[in-house]
């Protein structure tokens, strides 16, 4: 029987600078991706959207993390929905928003699978480490603080979704493609033990070497991987529709090679795809590419 994959639209734009990126979701069913996932022979049950409040509606709250309130809130029910989903044996497929959804995605998984004694690997591909504090932060904006937060550092709205902190073990979480970090935020990630592989490491090691490698470390004594996708980690050559664009980036075909590669592990359990800003965008291109990174995530090849 095909496996189904829930699709979860987060459309939040509270943690993010620069507004659009709550239209994400939209961006990505647009370019076709329920489809599409039916060619590939899977069933597909779109199950809408979750609550976000405005930002016209929302109290911004502390400078230092900023609309932290509403976003946490976004996040519990993502996460409810996330550990439903995947405790009916689906694949979770989250479409965001800014990468401060990751927060719901990730402790949905992790708590699927601690009901089970079992623990979730990541692997997050991205410009940026996202591992600012409210401490750290220059912004306070909170889509630079997600992966902190799930390792166990920073506010307890988000730390500790479902009363327990952290939710994956440093050890097993892998940043790929980082080439952005701020001076304050360098400590917490070399203090935190994950594994970092910067665009550098890619440019000289080549990134089978370094997908390989990081899927042994997410894989260690967990049950599966969680795949982060910001489209920020693909060169803006090739994903212009983003908030924070860095130069550098993943190449269309590096982009492809990623997900072929953790889609030939069997390892992968859910997925989320993040920062896709169609105000940014020429013609859907960055939603258009999301959908087909997504589709060889989950087995399409090219012969």
């Amino acid at each position: 029987m095909a496996q189904t994959i829930a699709i979860l639209g987060a459309p939040l734009d509270l943690g993010a600078g620069r507004r659009g990126v709550d239209m994400g979701p939209s961006a990505l069913r647009v370019a076709n991706l329920n489809a599409k996932l039916v060619s590939l022979g899977y069933k597909v049950e779109d199950l809408g959207n979750v609550f976000v409040s405005q930002q016209e509606s929302s109290r911004i709250g502390a400078a230092h993390a900023r609309y932290l309130k509403p976003i946490a809130a976004t996040c519990v029910e993502l996460a409810h929905k996330v550990e439903r989903a995947a405790g009916q044996g689906k694949f979770p497929l989250v479409l965001g928003g800014d990468h401060s959804v990751a927060v719901g995605t990730v402790s949905g998984m992790a708590q699927h699978f601690r009901k089970k004694k079992q623990k979730l690997g990541v692997i997050w591909l991205d410009a940026h480490t996202d591992m600012n504090t409210p401490d750290s932060s220059p912004s306070g904006n909170v889509h630079g603080m997600p992966l902190a937060c799930l390792v166990g550092y920073g506010p307890k709205p988000l730390t500790h979704l479902y009363g327990y902190a952290p939710k994956v073990d440093a050890k097993n979480v892998v940043l790929v493609g980082i080439r952005d970090v701020d001076l304050t935020e360098r400590p917490i990630v070399k203090q935190s033990g994950v594994r970092v592989f910067t665009m550098r490491d890619i440019d000289e090691r080549g990134l089978r070497s370094v997908m390989e490698e990081a899927v042994m470390i997410a894989s260690q004594g967990t049950a599966g991987i969680h795949i982060s996708l910001d489209m920020d980690g693909v060169d803006p050559d090739e994903a212009p529709g983003v908030g924070t664009p860095v130069r550098g980036g993943f190449s269309y075909r590096e982009a492809h090679l990623a997900m072929e590669i953790l889609s030939d592990s069997h390892r992968v359990r859910s997925m989320e795809v993040v920062e896709v800003n169609p105000v940014l965008d020429t013609a859907n291109r960055t939603a258009l590419l999301g959908v087909e990174l997504v589709m060889s995530a989950m087995g399409k090849r090219i012969l």
